[in-house]
């Protein structure tokens, strides 16, 4: 799966070179929800107690590199998680950064997955 063209296949989501060069930050409404680095990991916000749980089941899912690890997990593609279930995880990440926006726009977003 091209992880990064499916991030930018959610609604309004949009890439961006915050850091340099590298990693790619993919933001919706100038929030991000998913970081790719060069290695092509992703990290990903996730609910605390799903987080954890996520890290206990797979190997390819450790807590977020460089970031929040009560919130966000990095996960490398093609070990133990499936692309079904990385999907999944991307679209949770997503729906965790828009369920922060006022309810005129969470809706606008949510409505549009």
């Amino acid at each position: 799966m091209d992880t990064k063209a499916y991030c930018l296949s959610l609604p309004r989501a949009v890439l961006d070179y915050p850091f340099g060069d590298t990693p790619m930050v993919i933001k919706v409404n100038k929030k991000m929800f998913a970081l790719i680095n060069d290695e092509g990991d992703v990290s990903l916000k996730c609910e605390p107690l799903q987080a954890l749980a996520y890290r206990d089941m797979f190997k390819a899912v450790s807590p977020g590199y460089h970031l929040n690890k009560e919130h966000w997990n990095t996960v490398k593609p093609n070990l133990d998680v499936d692309e079904e279930l990385l999907k999944g995880m991307i679209r949770e990440s997503y729906r965790a950064v828009v369920n922060t926006f006022p309810k005129k726009d969470r809706d606008y977003y949510l409505n549009q997955l």
